[in-house]
């Protein structure tokens, strides 16, 4: 039995799809029962529990051969104490449930403690989990293809892709697809110890590269719309986004746009296979079964 947390994010949910596809019995840790039933349909096993609560999760952990951990991402309040809590909270649920194999989601560039905003909460995540089980792996992922889903409605709208991105610049990205795969069997791999994995896709790419993934997909002409750093905050304002889970997203892109979110020395380095255009498609494939509209 594999467990996995945020199942119903975007990491975590195709890490269980992997395990399912792969035949291995899954249990999904969820914080509602209401968001159970498609979990159970796939054949997973489903445990009511949430980090905070460390005896149910340490309960949901128990008798498993290996778990996928994440910090789930902050939506308010200051991300770095929430990391330190989380990291706690799971590293004594581990260690009372007695979990032989850890994977967990970190990031390109936690290695760093500070300069990476919020990727400086994986840091402290990773620390927390070091020697917590006897097998540790620290999956350090790209950044995520999918997130560009949140600025897809104005790509549809207007043809135009925001980016708090350097257009040109080549940075490490990857599908959550290939992170789950990954993930997946990293938990079945025979491994003892720690080890640190830096995932990217097939190769690195720029928000022109994306901008142009969206023209292929949609067929029209994208472009993209720098949004300098003076304005950003004010942005993010709009978006409802809380001023310190700003400051720490902000300061992502700082790390970013200085060449600090980048591999470590000594670390293992894979690649996925999913296309940059596969990945895209699949955003905009899922706008429409939404109702996001692809009229326009």
């Amino acid at each position: 039995m594999y467990v996995v947390l945020g199942a119903n994010g975007r990491a975590g949910g195709e890490t269980a799809h992997a395990l399912i596809g792969m035949g291995k019995p899954v249990r999904i840790v969820l914080r509602r029962p209401e968001q159970a039933e498609k979990w159970v349909k796939l054949g997973a096993d489903v445990a009511i529990s949430s980090i905070e609560d460390v005896p149910s999760l340490a309960a949901a952990l128990k008798g498993a051969s290996g778990a996928f951990l994440l910090s789930p991402p902050p939506v308010s309040g200051d991300p770095y104490s929430r990391a330190e809590e989380v990291g706690s909270a799971l590293v004594e649920a581990v260690r009372q449930a007695g979990l032989p194999k850890v994977v967990a989601l970190s990031s390109v560039g936690a290695q760093h403690e500070t300069g990476t905003g919020i990727i400086a909460t994986l840091n402290r995540l990773e620390k927390h989990l070091e020697g917590a089980a006897p097998s540790t792996s620290f999956l350090r992922a790209g950044y995520f293809i999918e997130t560009w889903g949140e600025v897809a409605p104005a790509v549809i709208a207007d043809g135009v892709l925001p980016s708090f991105l350097e257009p040109s610049k080549k940075i490490p990205m990857v599908s959550t697809i290939d992170v789950g795969s990954t993930a997946a069997h990293l938990l079945v791999d025979d491994f003892s110890g720690k080890r640190v994995v830096e995932l990217r896709g097939p190769q690195d790419w720029s928000a022109n590269d994306v901008a142009a993934a969206f023209g292929r997909v949609l067929d029209r002409k994208v472009e993209t719309a720098f949004v300098p750093p003076e304005t950003r905050a004010a942005v993010l304002a709009q978006e409802g986004v809380p001023p310190e889970v700003a400051d720490a997203l902000l300061g992502m892109y700082d790390g970013i746009a200085s060449g600090r979110v980048e591999r470590e020395e000594g670390a293992e380095q894979r690649r996925g296979s999913v296309a940059l255009a596969e990945a895209v498609g699949r955003i905009v494939r899922r706008m429409g079964e939404d109702g996001g509209g692809l009229a326009s």
